[in-house]
């Protein structure tokens, strides 16, 4: 799935200076190819949530017409037909919802004629696929008898979150969605590999086991651990639709099961380094226990800026990681107000196939431009400013990569 050494940056399409698909997309593009950047990261396309989160959806299959450079172009009626034999399976559930057809029509052109000229300069796109869908959206209206209504997704007290985090999502019914042959999630997956080259399934723990809260709980601390489907939905989809060009997103509280899981899966995992650092000699984050086959990164959208992460480090773990950015051969670790090129050069220079950072990170920004902060009502709001990434950060980065042996 993965190429074979690359890097990549992540960056939302919101977060563009246009915050939209057009001319700041493909001028994006022509960055990271002078950048020696091969991936592009984006989070879910779909509809976000009243606090502008791709992660809660109304539809896990419709795109955003919030993304539109050209929101009125014109549509045919053969055009919305077609689109809507194409996508049989869900369009019709997004038309109950509310939802245009013709606004998909006007997305796919869009974003395949992006998709056209990434694949021409060499940039592969990463998409996100959430694992759960938005209560009361339009898949749980189509489809009712695959979802549960005695119990809600979240997580678990742990560092971000004391109380946890109450997601509130419906959770999927199992038994149901298997008894269907998984069909619902196979056709989403069809979906997801029609605009991305690679996708990273979030919280991919849930496939072996998941958080469920009791319906109506003020916060998630009275969840229980419940089995998931294991590998049976991968082996369904892999059948009809070949090898899955899938990451899995291993964060969190992980345990042994799944582990094996990813591995009997063959998915890579990910690390990031902003776990690392912290005298833990097994932690999987750490840069002497990173591996081949995953994807690590300086941090990602749930994390803060290296530079506001920085800020807030111990002496143990700046000497920590400053020792990691020296036997990396790092240029700049010594500059103080750098360190997140520093960590660029750690992520880089490691054995893992890819190494991603957030655009963030490269114009080395502080905690102002956080883009999420788990278990809050987040805006989602950052967005770079116009010309930001100059030529020069292009140098920089390619001379980085180059170095690294990632071009």
């Amino acid at each position: 799935m993965l190429p074979d050494r690359a890097s990549g940056i992540q960056l939302h399409l919101t977060s563009l200076p246009d915050g939209r698909l057009g001319a700041s997309a493909h001028r994006f593009v022509d960055w990271l190819a002078d950048a020696g950047q091969t991936v592009w990261q984006v989070l879910p396309l779909t509809v976000p949530d009243a606090f502008g989160s791709p992660y809660a959806s109304p539809s896990a299959f419709a795109a955003s017409p919030a993304l539109l450079e050209h929101p009125d172009a014109p549509v045919s009626q053969e055009e919305v037909r077609a689109f809507a034999e194409r996508h049989a399976y869900w369009a019709p559930s997004w038309v109950a919802h509310g939802g245009d057809l013709a606004d998909q029509v006007r997305f796919d052109r869009e974003w395949g004629a992006l998709r056209a000229y990434a694949t021409e300069r060499g940039v592969k796109i990463l998409g996100d696929v959430p694992i759960y869908v938005a209560q009361g959206g339009a898949d749980e209206a189509a489809w009712p008898e695959f979802f549960r209504s005695d119990a809600v997704a979240g997580v678990p007290p742990d560092a971000y979150a004391a109380t946890g985090q109450l997601w509130g999502n419906p959770l999927y019914d199992w038994d149901a969605l298997a008894a269907d042959g998984y069909r619902w999630w196979i056709e989403r997956l069809r979906r997801t590999f029609d605009l991305y080259d690679l996708v990273r399934i979030d919280h991919f723990r849930a496939f072996s086991d998941f958080w469920a809260v009791p319906a109506g709980d003020a916060t998630a601390e009275r969840g229980v651990w419940e089995p998931g489907p294991g590998r049976a939905m991968f082996d369904a989809a892999t059948a009809e639709l070949g090898p899955l060009p899938v990451l899995a997103e291993d964060l969190g509280d992980i345990d042994q099961p799944v582990l094996d899981l990813r591995d009997a899966l063959g998915l890579p995992g990910m690390a990031v380094l902003q776990f690392a650092f912290e005298g833990d000699a097994t932690s999987p984050h750490e840069p002497a226990n990173l591996t081949r086959e995953q994807v690590v990164y300086t941090g990602t959208h749930d994390n803060d800026t290296v530079v506001g992460w920085w800020s807030g480090l111990s002496r143990s773990r700046r000497r920590a990681a400053r020792k990691a950015m020296r036997s990396a051969g790092a240029r700049w670790s010594t500059r103080r107000r750098e360190p997140s090129w520093g960590l660029i050069e750690v992520a880089q220079h490691g054995p893992s196939r890819l190494a991603m950072a957030q655009a963030q990170d490269v114009l080395a920004l502080g905690s102002d431009a956080r883009m999420n902060t788990p278990g809050t009502a987040s805006t989602w709001g950052w967005r770079m400013d116009a010309d930001a990434l100059t030529p020069a950060h292009a140098a920089r980065l390619r001379a980085i990569t180059e170095a690294a042996g990632r071009v």
